[in-house]
């Protein structure tokens, strides 16, 4: 079975000269269709930098990064914009555009270039699979804090990515909506048959988990 995701020596830094600080040391991982891996550590560990450059939203300094079979180091701008299409992203804040709707907030994955005929109704049906049918037209203002995380979830999946990666999900919910919200995500991602790369400091969902690796000072440990 291919990796969805490999990283062999993967190092990252941030500034320069002096004032340089490598945030990442020959980090290496696998992870395979249909998995889910919690990555946790200490705050500055790494983690969010982790996931930002296996999403393509960095560029790779040092080492390998192959996502979906395509290496990321040295990528051009349009391989890295193909494999961020195939990425579904969960943070921790759910960055709901207020003035449009939850089905709206929803469709507007189903936009990176022409959108399907039935995109209305496929972010109908993927509200309804996180429990919101009723609330589809209903604005950002009016929801819950964990309604808001599930549209953000029906968000990400809505397009039937390969791969989920969240930050932080449950942070802003309480333990058993933050629970709830993540065990509906595994739910829907195993459905579909996407891996799940999520850092959290929330010891409380590590059991919805294949794996749980910790972060420190930049390298990656077994929990």
């Amino acid at each position: 079975m291919n990796a969805v995701v490999a990283l062999s020596g993967l190092s990252h830094a941030f500034g320069d000269g002096v004032g340089r600080k490598r945030i990442l040391h020959e980090v290496g991982l696998d992870i395979y269709p249909g998995e889910i891996v919690l990555l946790t550590g200490p705050s500055g560990a790494g983690k969010s930098t982790l996931l930002t450059l296996v999403g393509a939203l960095r560029t790779v300094q040092e080492g390998s990064l192959r996502v979906f079979g395509h290496e990321l180091h040295g990528a051009s701008t349009e391989l890295r914009r193909t494999v961020r299409q195939r990425v579904g992203y969960i943070f921790q804040e759910h960055n709901l555009l207020p003035f449009l709707t939850a089905c709206q907030n929803v469709e507007l994955a189903l936009h990176v270039d022409a959108p399907p005929p039935d995109a209305e109704q496929q972010s109908r049906a993927t509200l309804a699979a996180v429990g919101l049918a009723a609330e589809a037209d209903d604005f950002p203002a009016t929801l819950s804090g964990g309604q808001k995380q599930r549209v953000a979830i029906a968000r990400a999946l809505v397009h039937r990515p390969w791969l989920v990666l969240a930050d932080e999900p449950t942070a802003a919910l309480d333990r058993e909506t933050g629970h709830q919200c993540v065990e509906l995500m595994r739910e829907l991602a195993k459905k579909q048959g996407c891996s799940i790369l999520l850092v959290t400091h929330d010891s409380r969902i590590h059991d919805i988990a294949d794996r749980v690796l910790r972060i420190e000072d930049g390298r990656l440990l077994p929990l």
